[in-house]
């Protein structure tokens, strides 16, 4: 061995151990508590209390409530399953098929992930509901859209993005090497994809299951607009608080939700660990040759197809429910939607949510960049705790954190009995109100931007960190001048993701939006519930473009600086 091998250890232990590095995790662990783990205890504190208990003991005697319960479950495993079918369709027909469109149908694909909430429920209710442009007006059918079978519908549609890029990711790095040798044994292109492809994306297909469960238990806009009589925990947690002003109630409910959430969590990081490197052969191996048979072709592409047709009618519907009065019942040309938007509560919605989505963004984009390098570069035996900790904002259902933020920062003292942010409710409160929901915003989007640089830094040799260090550069130095510069397309990433999330999220921040400080998508759901769709579609469409815009010049500022910029990374 190298006798000089011991000194370069004992170096490296000290950059760990470098003054301004300890600080900047000290800083990261005080930030990350007072924006998840703050309002999280109080929500557990809450539900723990003699009124909290009474619910949670009221969920297992209580046949409602058990009831509710009921449907939380179905509703999760009719989403995942439909979600991750879709994703898988969607994903093996860019992956594997040769055909023409194929960016088309992939930049339409993600159209839900820079949509609001509302924008698919809404355009369903118009088109499926019981006086539907095409349910009841072309079919002459009485469908009612409300209740499991719309949600159900609504919900796929809006998560489906999340199994697709998975999938997609999964499938293009599949070695190639596996299917030749299959074929070169004598099999099929049918029993290639049934024994070889199949059985190497079960960690996908469960993945991306677990995490359409989550998000579909957790979801509380659609249940509001589409539920009717179908009540889940999370609508249900909504109406204990708004309705019913019972905090402890809706806090309990919550922490039902958070049970499931988190052991999905837990279990996904748990075999994502044990399976990463399962299909990485370390040689290279080319792509994989597409299929150009119409036998396989033909049924995927038509499921394709089919899927696209509802989400362009879908997305068209939004977009031109926008310029008329009542699309279906008066479809009179008119800009009044767009007029109302662009003066008083809808100007001021918009400006406050793009105003403070973008403080949010280069935030969140910054601390997950500085959680993965600390994750990656600086922290050993704690590592895996400061990443659990950084992604609780995603793990942690949104209507859970939302009820955590009115308990915690709603009140006038903090939880050790000490004014901390003055009560969001009541006059000087505007501060304080856009103040939590930057906060909220920036714990749901630091999670992609930290997944997206612990990949990036897994790539990047250490020695250049240690190089920098050398030359007499702090751990903040480093960070900024090297190690920022090096995973630039991944910060873009992380930038990309945190703003789209903060344009279109209302769980989070429902409970904590007031009439001083207003929120597009809180004012979407307050159209949607007066039936002033038209309202509702103009929003939604200013929305889109609004996600958009920053998006493509988020990627104008990096050409140049990098390689092809990074597609919006999935909701988990």
């Amino acid at each position: 061995m190298d006798p000089a091998a011991p000194p370069p250890r004992r170096k490296r232990r000290r950059v760990r151990q470098d003054p301004v590095t300890i600080a900047l995790i000290a800083i990261v662990v005080a930030i990350l508590f007072f924006l998840v783990l703050l309002p999280l205890g109080r929500t557990f504190l809450t539900a723990f209390s003699e009124r909290g208990l009474d619910t949670l003991t009221g969920m297992w005697t209580s046949p409602v409530n058990r009831k509710i319960l009921v449907n939380t479950v179905v509703l999760g495993l009719l989403v995942a399953a439909i979600g991750t079918l879709i994703g898988f369709v969607l994903a093996y027909a860019q992956a594997r098929l040769q055909w023409r469109g194929k960016k088309i149908v992939h930049l339409l694909s993600l159209l839900p992930i820079v949509s609001p909430p509302f924008a698919v429920a809404t355009a369903v209710i118009t088109l499926f509901g019981r006086g539907g442009i095409i349910s009841k007006q072309l079919l002459g059918l009485n469908w009612n859209v409300y209740g499991l079978g719309g949600l159900t519908l609504v919900l796929a549609l809006s998560f489906f993005p999340v199994a697709y890029l998975n999938l997609l990711g999964m499938l293009r790095s599949l070695d190639p090497s596996m299917d030749e040798a299959s074929q070169s044994l004598g099999a099929n292109k049918w029993q290639v994809f049934r024994t070889v492809t199949l059985p190497m994306l079960i960690p996908g297909f469960a993945a991306s299951f677990l995490l359409l469960f989550v998000e579909s238990i957790a979801d509380l806009a659609n249940p509001i607009v589409l539920g009717g009589d179908f009540t889940v925990l999370a609508s249900r947690a909504y109406i204990a608080i708004i309705g019913e002003y019972n905090l402890a109630a809706g806090a309990a409910y919550s922490m039902v939700l958070l049970v499931p959430a988190l052991l999905v969590f837990i279990v996904q990081r748990y075999w994502a660990n044990r399976q990463s490197a399962v299909t990485v052969t370390g040689k290279p191996a080319g792509s994989a040759k597409l299929n150009a048979s119409n036998a396989a072709r033909i049924p995927v592409l038509a499921v394709v197809g089919l899927i696209m047709v509802l989400i362009i009618t879908i997305y068209g519907t939004v977009i031109l429910g926008g310029f008329v009065r009542i699309l279906g019942v008066n479809n009179t040309f008119t800009l009044d939607n767009y007029r109302y938007l662009f003066q008083g509560i809808g100007s001021d919605a918009i400006i406050t949510t793009t105003v403070l989505a973008l403080i949010a963004t280069p935030i969140a984009g910054v601390l997950g960049m500085l959680i993965a390098w600390l994750v990656v570069r600086k922290l050993r035996r704690w590592a895996g705790a400061m990443d659990f900790l950084g992604m609780l904002g995603l793990a942690v259902p949104g209507t859970v954190l939302g009820i955590g933020y009115a308990i915690a920062y709603n009140t006038p003292v903090d939880a050790w009995g000490r004014r901390f942010l003055p009560a969001l409710a009541g006059g000087g409160a505007i501060f304080a109100g856009a103040m939590a929901i930057v906060m909220v915003y920036i714990a749901r989007s630091i999670p992609a931007g930290q997944r997206s640089g612990v990949a990036a830094l897994q790539q990047i040799d250490p020695a250049i960190d240690e190089a920098s260090t050398s030359l007499g550069a702090s751990g903040l130095t480093t960070f900024r001048k090297v190690t920022i510069p090096l995973i630039r397309m991944a910060l873009l990433s992380g930038l990309t993701y945190a703003f789209a999330r903060s344009m279109t999220t209302i769980s989070a921040i429902i409970f904590i939006t007031t009439p001083r400080t207003r929120i597009m998508t809180s004012q979407i759901l307050s159209e949607v519930e007066a039936g002033r769709f038209g309202n509702a579609f103009a929003y939604c469409t200013i929305l889109i473009l609004i996600v958009l815009a920053v998006i493509g010049l988020l990627n104008l500022g990096m050409r140049g600086k990098g390689s092809a910029a990074p597609t919006i990374p999935p909701a988990a």
